[in-house]
């Protein structure tokens, strides 16, 4: 099963593809953005799946999600690595 944690976008490349970061943690991916209805910008929060950015989220929707999953870590004694 995969979940599909957002990613913010901190650098775009003219061939379409995206550097992003994954919460507040070390984790970057370079992902592909050719898939997207619409170019993603730098700030934006995109969900990725297989090396594609799928679809982009709002910021306060992204935001919300990460909470819920840190919060989904802390009550099973865990830390998010986010």
């Amino acid at each position: 099963m995969c979940l599909a944690i957002p990613a913010k976008v901190i650098e775009k490349t003219d061939d379409g593809m995206l550097k992003a970061t994954v919460g507040n943690g070390p984790t970057c991916l370079t992902v592909s953005g050719i898939l997207l209805p619409e170019a993603a910008e730098i700030g934006d929060y995109i969900i990725v799946h297989a090396g594609f950015a799928m679809h982009k989220m709002e910021k306060t929707e992204a935001e919300e999600s990460l909470r819920l999953f840190r919060e989904l870590a802390a009550v099973s004694g865990q830390e998010a690595p986010f």
